[in-house]
């Protein structure tokens, strides 16, 4: 009997030892997908993750998602309120890792390790226009800086302090970027540093900011693991980041988010927030009535309102179209519009047929690659765009995907291309920039009304310290 009990013993001994070692031997790839749940840590701001208006948005927060959904698996975020957080919850491994923008440098090497670069930036000097212009490491002394906390910037700073001894700054832990580069913008700082998808960013709605000289050269950002002995995670990430490149997702992404941050210049942009402040408010409500009506954000049709006429309800062109819509006689008439000088039937008649027209894309074409074909067919027709689609999958593109299909737009103005269409040649640069504007006006008016409901309560909105005297 001793024996049998001494025998079950170290069969149960040996079982659990195997559930043990069963359990270490979980890679940590098994273990995200076992669970469910993909953790990531990430801060807030233009270039990672974001509310719009649609729900969680920006560039790494897209690439994460997908990532997410590559491996079958929800995506949660961890959002700590300071930057350096951030690393310390990969060091401490309570996340899988980091999409937060982050810089690679020799000092966070040594804590975390860094998979393949996602984007190249340069580290910027950023001034108020008006205000003297940095040009050197040496025009920085007596400068009032202030950067980040824990940023490479505050790193790169605390470098050159050995050679420049006079050289001071601030560092916010509580403050991002963004915030800074605003302050630049009310005269509060004089200069602060930022990298250059930030800046580029940023400056679509505050045009006052001026780029001194770029403090460094090119800075790879990368997701940031923890250092572990197993990597199947990383490789895991490695191998689909590496696939995005071969693929075009990750190029789609970046355009998404970037395609647009260079298409208006300062006075563009100047003439534009005098009109959000000044025309705006007269058809908003009917702007808003309309897109409430269709499922449509009413900022986006008010970005192509502006685009067609720049909100005014008289405008005329010399082909015949006219109205704050800017419709043809024929596309009126089909939205029932009976006066295309009404600036309510104008809005309700532009808007519907933009519906139409989204509506008709197939299937396929999925959001915003849908919006954005839409707007190039309000522009252009939509026998042209699809014109443009076939010609996209001639040249081995996906006609699917507006990056691809906008680089075809400008082939139905040469004869070689067109000849070979249904609908012939049409002006489809123009309708490439035409639709490229409209983003940059959607993305301001995004901008300027989501400050609008959080200034409720402190004050007036953000147009009134942006715009001007003169506006």
């Amino acid at each position: 009997m001793g024996a049998r009990i001494a025998l079950i013993t170290l069969i149960c001994l040996i079982l659990g030892l195997f559930i043990v070692t069963l359990y270490h031997d979980t890679s940590e790839l098994d273990q995200v997908i076992k669970r469910g749940e993909l953790v990531v840590a990430t801060r807030n701001s233009p270039t990672t993750y974001f509310e719009g208006p649609d729900g969680p948005m920006g560039f790494e927060y897209d690439l994460a998602r997908a990532f997410a959904d590559h491996l079958g698996v929800e995506l949660r975020l961890v959002v700590p309120d300071k930057l350096s957080d951030i690393l310390v919850l990969v060091e401490e491994n309570k996340v899988d890792f980091a999409a937060a923008g982050l810089t690679v440098t020799e000092s966070r090497k040594r804590r975390v390790r860094f998979g393949p670069v996602i984007e190249e930036i340069r580290e910027q000097v950023v001034y108020r226009e008006g205000k003297k212009q940095p040009k050197s490491i040496g025009d920085l002394v007596g400068n009032n800086i202030e950067v980040v906390a824990s940023s490479s910037h505050a790193e790169r700073l605390g470098e050159l302090h050995h050679q420049y001894t006079d050289l001071t700054w601030t560092e916010h832990p509580q403050m991002d970027a963004q915030e800074l580069l605003l302050m630049i913008k009310e005269g509060v700082v004089d200069i602060t540093i930022a990298d250059s998808n930030e800046v580029s960013l940023v400056r679509r709605y505050t045009p006052e900011l001026r780029v001194g000289f770029n403090f460094s050269g090119p800075k790879q950002l990368a997701w940031a693991f923890p250092k572990l002995k197993d990597e199947s995670l990383y490789f895991a990430a490695r191998d689909f980041l590496e696939k995005a490149r071969e693929d075009g997702r990750l190029q789609q992404i970046r355009e998404r988010y970037y395609g647009t941050a260079r298409r208006l210049n300062y006075v563009g942009t100047q003439i534009y927030l005098g009109h959000i402040l000044k025309r705006l408010p007269t058809y908003r409500e009917d702007f808003e009535a309309i897109g409430e009506q269709l499922g449509i954000d009413w900022r986006l049709i008010a970005a192509i309102g502006y685009q067609e006429s720049q909100w005014d309800p008289k405008a005329i062109s010399p082909t015949g179209v006219r109205g704050l819509m800017m419709l043809t006689l024929n596309t009126a008439k089909q939205m029932g519009v009976s006066s295309r000088l009404d600036p309510k039937q104008s809005i309700e008649g532009g808007a519907k047929y933009f519906a139409y027209l989204r509506d008709r894309l197939p299937e396929a074409v999925l959001d915003p690659d849908r919006t954005w074909m839409a707007m190039a067919a309000y522009n252009i027709g939509y026998g042209h765009l699809d014109d443009a689609r076939q010609i996209t999958l001639e040249q081995g593109g996906d006609p699917n995907k507006w990056i691809d299909v906008i680089e075809s737009l400008p082939l139905l103005m040469r004869k070689k291309w067109y000849k070979k269409t249904r609908f012939g040649y049409a002006r489809g640069t123009e309708a490439a920039n035409y639709v490229q504007n409209i983003r940059s006006y959607y993305d301001i008016l995004i901008w300027m009304t989501e400050k609008e409901k959080t200034h409720k309560e402190t004050g007036p909105p953000p147009a009134f310290g942006i715009l001007p005297p003169s506006l």
